[in-house]
């Protein structure tokens, strides 16, 4: 990885030499690849008309009755599935008061705790990192994201915020959580060690992909003006190099494949259930939804989807972490 950062300062240094006033560039490029390294009308009408025309007789009118007995049961289908989909809020005594997550939007490992927090419906404020000056975490001896403070208390590190923060909102489950073979570790571990290396070399994995991915991370991340043009361009530059070296790094071959591959391995893995933890996500679910989430209306995402076995899964965890509790600053 220090390789590839240092073939990519070696693209990235001149030019944002000049657009930082003589900032260090080595030091600014290292910090901008950190973050690199990380989408029917008419109906109502059509409708209205349907039912009109069986007005008028007896037998119309047993079959509206039978139609609307139809729509009723259809309705309470879907209320159904919703609840077994639903959310998972902890005791409202167990939610922590005051949450505050330092992250970049584009990371996918801000985006698993933030998985987590959405999931668990635990409100929570958001200050984004500017991956340059890191300005808005110079008070912390981490200088990594995410950084999340819990009622105060600073947790680093993706996996070990989500450990603490799931035993404290669900102290019971602690027992089971700290084994280190069940199938929920083992998966999470499978995220950490693998899914997340195969993102880099398929966002970036030609010059129309990797401007496409640093549009997203700058139109979503702190950068000022100047900044933003700057690191669309020669960001996206060098991490199209960057990749190659990755691919290498990771022994892989043809990018999409790997992708692919990785994404059928998670629904075998599902073994024809909605979610891995059953008819609810767990831990791992909302670990592969995480880091899947940035990519998912790039043009890898929507391959991986249009190709693979995912999408259903993914649909479901989309209505089971549903609308965030993200607090607007």
């Amino acid at each position: 990885m220090r390789r590839a950062s240092t073939l990519a300062s070696s693209v990235l240094s001149r030019t944002l030499a000049t657009a930082h006033g003589g900032v260090n560039s080595a030091a600014v490029n290292h910090r901008l690849l950190q973050v690199a390294l990380f989408g029917s009308t008419g109906g109502s009408y059509a409708r209205g008309r349907w039912f009109s025309s069986f007005t008028g007789s007896p037998a119309r009118s047993v079959s509206v009755g039978v139609a609307g007995a139809l729509l009723s049961v259809a309705a309470a289908a879907t209320s159904l599935l919703q609840e077994v989909h639903a959310k998972e809020p902890p005791p409202t005594e167990l939610v922590p008061k005051d949450v505050i997550l330092y992250q970049y939007e584009a990371c996918p490992f801000c985006n698993k705790v933030r998985a987590f927090l959405d999931y668990y419906d635990i409100p929570y404020k958001v200050v984004e990192v500017n991956p340059i000056s890191k300005k808005e975490i110079k008070w912390s001896d981490y200088k990594k994201v995410p950084i999340l403070m819990v009622d105060g208390e600073q947790l680093t590190d993706s996996s070990v915020i989500i450990d603490k923060l799931g035993h404290r909102i669900h102290p019971e489950k602690r027992a089971v959580s700290d084994m280190d073979d069940d199938e929920e570790t083992k998966w999470r571990r499978w995220v950490d060690s693998h899914l997340v290396h195969i993102l880099s070399p398929n966002i970036y994995r030609n010059a129309s992909e990797a401007l496409e991915s640093f549009d997203y991370i700058t139109s979503n991340g702190n950068f000022g003006f100047t900044e933003k043009i700057t690191a669309k361009y020669a960001g996206a530059a060098a991490m199209y190099f960057v990749s190659k070296k990755l691919k290498k790094k990771y022994n892989i071959t043809d990018e999409r494949a790997a992708l692919y591959e990785a994404a059928e391995t998670w629904v075998d893995a599902l073994n024809g259930r909605d979610f891995l933890g059953g008819s609810k996500p767990n831990l791992a679910d909302l670990a592969v939804f995480g880091v899947l989430r940035p990519i998912r209306n790039l043009r890898s995402g929507k391959d991986m989807v249009e190709h693979t076995r995912i999408g259903d899964w993914y649909s479901r965890m989309e209505s089971s972490v549903g609308e965030s509790p993200r607090i607007k600053v």
